[in-house]
């Protein structure tokens, strides 16, 4: 068992995975874990959608794409644009064949959904690293619209997708990107 602070040290965004199913036990122990992140009010308004069906992670998958490739061409200057070349690969899959996708999703009338969600994709990320899991946010993976496959997710009309995470056996971890010392502005004592 390693420290927090080793802890926070060891999690990395993970893009290379095994071909290896996660049980939906660990998921759910990493969810319950999830839900002791703050919140505003304490009124916890998210909710996990797990996919763990291959066939399904695609149709998201191309189903993200599409959007996003619809957005880049009517805002040439979106700054989605950057990862036009990427998306317009055939075989590309924005979840990075993970075996489980996990979103993070809320009421869209929660003013706080965002801060909220984002709390407890923190807390999920790194429950899921000291399970020796890999993660990563695929912000790229948020954009379903189709109201067909939304609902097949159980995706509520009125929820809005904050967080998808990928869920998986690393296959690879990445070596920690260099960071910066930290930027205080001022010390007011």
């Amino acid at each position: 068992m390693c420290t927090f602070s080793e802890l926070l040290m060891k999690r990395r965004s993970v893009r290379e995975f095994e071909k290896r199913e996660v049980p939906l036990s660990i998921t759910e122990e990493i969810i319950k874990e999830s839900c002791c992140a703050p919140s505003a009010r304490n009124e916890q308004p998210w909710h996990f959608i797990i996919i763990n069906n291959e066939t399904m992670i695609k149709r998201l998958s191309d189903e993200s794409k599409g959007v996003i490739l619809e957005e880049i061409k009517k805002s040439p200057g979106s700054p989605l644009k950057k990862y036009e070349e990427m998306l317009r690969i055939e075989g590309f899959n924005v979840f990075w064949g993970a075996p489980t996708v996990v979103y993070i999703v809320g009421p869209e009338s929660k003013g706080s959904l965002q801060v909220d969600c984002a709390l407890a994709a923190s807390y999920f990320m790194l429950s899921a690293a000291s399970r020796g899991l890999g993660t990563c946010w695929v912000a790229l993976g948020s954009c379903i619209e189709d109201p067909e496959i939304r609902k097949e997710i159980g995706l509520p009309d009125d929820y809005k997708i904050v967080a998808p995470i990928i869920l998986g056996y690393p296959r690879v971890i990445p070596e920690p990107p260099p960071r910066e010392n930290p930027k205080i502005l001022k010390v007011v004592s």
